[in-house]
């Protein structure tokens, strides 16, 4: 008999931290228990983490009991074999540690995600689940391109624990109809009980692909509200109702509103769904999480998104997600020629202030003031890109770092005709000479991690950060002082946040002789002063 189950609050947590709001949680719960999906998946089951994530990265017995779960679906959690395999004790302690026996609690549902060099050991954890009463299923992830005789090979072997259903995962989100037929065949054959598929949008196909896998015997179907989920998300839970609506088992109308009113507004902030830039990483069979990062930093531009996949599709193991992996690709190939500039910044600044102004709501706020800062103080202004609500005719300098930022906004910097900082090593002479007619200052970069050094004539950063670019020219030109306005800081969990206390705590340490201050709200580590307080 088919099955749905929308795992909505756990594979969509990886673009909020699993941290939905109470509003959109009650909206959520109801919807499906109307719709009359079978299976909710709540969460994660996970040890305590070093980061901040949401209640549903845990999905704890006690955050359970201050949910209210309409009667109707069963609810579960997903634990991954990694978790349980990494506790450093018996597989069965660690369960303990994190479940409590079925009857005692309100999930009657444990899936467990494994990849296939995990099958093995997940015999003991599937035993152990069914023995305090779970209903189990285990997910075979990153099942496409798998070899036929490992795929059954994994099948077999899982199977001998006799789980409730067992999932093979598009986790790539590059699967077409041919592959997800093959592997529901191969399922089928070795394995007498339920299949499920849980399928990702990297190539715009999950959708379908969850169709085919249905004509082909597969009976748990999952799914996501607007589809959201890592990387370009996975099958919509209202297209596949609509899809369904002839059954009469459920009720495609009771999502709707659910999506149009909660659903679509975060899916335009967060951005989740199929792209070229997830297609390209599906074919190329990287990991989506790489794509993912890239897409929600603004740092990076599409042709360093680009120029990123190509180096990582020449990689071994990118179907796994490596944070180094990543800021690596992201810096190769942009070095081109010698790291050193024939520019000496030495002291260009001698006791001078230098005002580093970037556009962000504070800016606007503050405009007045900042203007009437510049004016009366005169400080040396730096702008960090040129859309501004300042006037641009009362800026200085501008500071460039990145190339696709920099091809962007290359009209820009024509019309407010002040001279450029930027890195020439980081361009090619083609995009050099679009910009002949603005006169440019050579300041070389190089990217290395942890390291936060300026020359006279170059500088080494542990992130392509345009702010600590600016900061560097600064510094090696002997300013007086630092002043900063429009550096407000970002959310405490977002990774432009964490690159940015990291950038300051370093500047602290390499720069501690040059006072540095924010002039404007900010929550980065340094010191506080006012636009709006005198001069003494």
């Amino acid at each position: 008999m088919q099955k749905i189950l929308d795992c909505t609050l756990r594979d969509g947590g990886y673009y909020n931290h699993w941290d939905f709001s109470p509003e959109v949680v009650d909206a959520y719960l109801t919807a499906v228990a109307k719709a009359k999906i079978d299976y909710v998946e709540l969460g994660l089951r996970n040890y305590p983490k070093s980061v901040y994530s949401g209640p549903f990265a845990y999905t704890t017995e006690e955050f359970l009991n201050t949910l209210h779960l309409p009667k109707g679906p069963t609810y579960g959690v997903m634990v991954d074999a990694k978790t349980l395999l990494d506790a450093n004790k018996p597989v069965e302690a660690a369960i303990n540690d994190l479940f409590v026996p079925a009857q005692e609690s309100k999930v009657d549902l444990v899936r467990i995600a494994a990849h296939f060099n995990e099958a093995e050991q997940c015999e003991s954890m599937i035993k152990a689940f069914k023995e305090m009463g779970y209903i189990v299923g285990l997910n075979l992830m990153q099942a496409g391109g798998k070899p036929s005789e490992v795929i059954a090979e994994k099948v077999q072997t899982v199977a001998k624990a006799n789980p409730d259903v067992i999932y093979f995962a598009d986790s790539l989100g590059n699967m077409d109809s041919a592959e997800v037929t093959r592997i529901a065949e191969i399922v089928k054959q070795n394995w007498d009980g339920d299949i499920g598929i849980h399928t990702h949008n990297n190539m715009g196909q999950a959708m379908s692909n969850t169709m085919t896998a249905r004509s082909n015997g597969v009976t748990w179907l999952d799914v996501t509200v607007t589809g959201m989920g890592r990387g370009a998300g996975n099958a919509q839970t209202e297209n596949l109702l609509a899809e369904l609506d002839g059954l009469d088992k459920y009720l495609p109308t009771a999502i709707y509103e659910l999506v149009i009113r909660h659903f679509e507004p975060m899916q335009r902030r967060y951005g989740w769904g199929s792209s070229l830039l997830y297609y390209l990483g599906a074919k190329n069979d990287i990991h989506p999480t790489y794509i993912q990062n890239m897409l929600s930093n603004p740092n990076y531009g599409t042709e360093e998104i680009v120029g990123a996949i190509e180096h990582l599709k020449k990689l071994e193991g990118t179907t796994s997600y490596n944070g180094d992996v990543l800021e690596e690709a992201l810096t190769v190939g942009k070095i081109s020629q010698p790291t050193e500039s024939q520019s000496d910044l030495s002291g260009i600044f001698s006791g001078k202030e230098i005002l580093l102004v970037t556009n962000t709501p504070n800016t606007a706020t503050h405009r007045v003031a900042i203007e009437t800062y510049i004016k009366t103080r005169k400080p040396i202004v730096i702008g960090i890109n040129t859309k501004h609500e300042i006037n641009t005719e009362l800026f200085d300098y501008f500071a460039v770092s990145h190339n696709s930022k920099y091809l962007s906004e290359s009209s820009h910097y024509s019309e407010v005709a002040k001279p450029v900082f930027l890195p020439k090593n980081r361009f090619d002479e083609d995009e050099l000479s679009k910009f002949s007619n603005i006169s440019m200052i050579d300041y070389s970069s190089t990217i290395e991690k942890d390291t936060l050094v300026a020359h006279k004539n170059y500088c080494t950063l542990p992130y392509d950060n345009t702010a600590a670019y600016a900061l560097c020219i600064a510094f090696i030109g002997q300013a007086q002082k630092i002043s900063l306005v429009g550096f407000d800081g970002y959310d405490v969990t977002d990774r432009r946040q964490m690159e940015m206390n990291e950038i300051f705590s370093m500047v602290s340490q390499q720069f501690g002789s040059t006072s540095i201050q924010a002039l404007t709200p900010t929550t980065y580590p340094v010191k506080a002063g006012s636009i709006y307080a005198p001069a003494i």
